[in-house]
């Protein structure tokens, strides 16, 4: 089966009524453990590559990981995507290799650093979505800017600054002006391990505020426009799992006490339009857990597949419990795949019955 579009995955995610992972990858492992799991529970999957990613990659390896992945995995639906794509160049380029959808991030400059202007915003999604739908490729945009920094992405904006949530009443417009598949949210959750800094009187670790009511708003308003089922995007959505935090600290790790969105918080979005959820951070942790038992416990060790296979069994176990919680497991065999020359062939028709 080839690459299925992201926005085919999303539709019949709001259908269903569940969410759907998308899960960041860099490695063959990473990409062994998501397609294993998304294969036993019958669930379609997006996986997606940051510019980082690419970078360590390198953007021939991923391509070609990816297409084994699809040829050893034939009943899987899945989609690779990229994850903040910062310029229509750089989202240009992915779709060149064939990535079946891009997120064009113009909520910040093509540094990846600097917040941009909503007009800007608009310039460059628009832009993209012109561009890639004509290849049957998926676009996601994003209003608002998010806290923290991963990869080299982000603003630095403070974990408690909520001055640059997504407003509900541009949503609407934002959606209109750019033709975007999806709509990820600015709603309080953060890149990065650290998304709270509050504690309670004992140091434990408190989840961090979002402000939930206003998926609820904005789905609210996008329906009213006519977006019924518009699909949103939350991320930044790894739970930072304690008992993961616990085994990397307890292997010789210095992970400082953190906690990220709570999985009820995460439901709470799925029912109310939540359709894409970002997970990266908790991935990363579990694989680094597992490694550091291996190397604390068994120092004699120096093949990488003695580290390397109890890391990919690591995410595998962990990618499985997401996609229950997110309610994607047991939906992979309802639709058959749409091919991309087909919703090129789609946006076309949409677009002439619009003028």
């Amino acid at each position: 089966m080839p690459l299925v579009t992201m926005r085919q995955i999303l539709e019949e995610a709001a259908k269903g009524g569940y969410g759907v992972g998308a899960f960041n990858v860099n490695n063959m492992e990473q990409i062994q453990a998501i397609m294993r799991a998304a294969e036993e529970l019958d669930a379609p999957v997006i996986i997606q590559a940051s510019r980082g990613a690419l970078k360590y990659s390198d953007l021939i390896y991923l391509k070609k990981l990816m297409e084994a992945a699809v040829e050893r995995h034939p009943d899987v639906k899945v989609a690779l995507h990229l994850d903040h794509g910062n310029s229509p160049q750089t989202c240009k380029q992915a779709i060149d290799l064939g990535f079946s959808s891009v997120m064009m991030d113009g909520s910040l400059m093509a540094d990846g650093k600097s917040v941009a202007s909503y007009e800007y915003n608009i310039e460059v999604t628009a832009e993209v979505v012109e561009m890639a739908h004509k290849h049957g490729v998926s676009v996601e945009g994003e209003l608002g800017c998010l806290g923290g920094i991963e990869d080299g992405h982000g603003a630095g904006i403070a974990i408690d600054d909520d001055s640059h949530l997504t407003d509900p009443v541009q949503a609407v417009e934002f959606v209109q002006k750019t033709g975007i598949d999806c709509l990820a949210l600015a709603i309080g959750t953060s890149h990065g391990a650290y998304k709270t800094m509050r504690y309670d009187k004992d140091g434990k670790a408190l989840p961090p505020r979002l402000a939930l009511d206003r998926i609820e708003t904005i789905e609210k308003n996008l329906e009213e426009a006519g977006y019924k089922a518009f699909p949103l995007v939350m991320h930044g959505s790894s739970s930072v799992p304690a008992e993961l935090v616990e085994e990397v600290n307890k292997y010789g790790g210095q992970m400082k006490k953190a906690m990220g969105v709570p999985m009820e918080d995460i439901q709470f979005g799925i029912k109310r339009g939540v359709r894409k959820i970002n997970v990266d951070t908790d991935g990363r942790i579990a694989m680094t857990a597992a490694v550091r038992k291996v190397l604390w416990t068994a120092p004699e060790k120096f093949d990488p597949r003695d580290w390397l296979k109890p890391a990919r069994e690591a995410l595998y176990e962990l990618i499985k419990g997401k996609m229950k919680d997110f309610g994607q497991a047991g939906h992979g065999h309802e639709y058959q795949p749409i091919s991309m020359a087909d919703m090129a062939k789609k946006y076309a028709s949409e677009a002439a019955a619009t003028k």
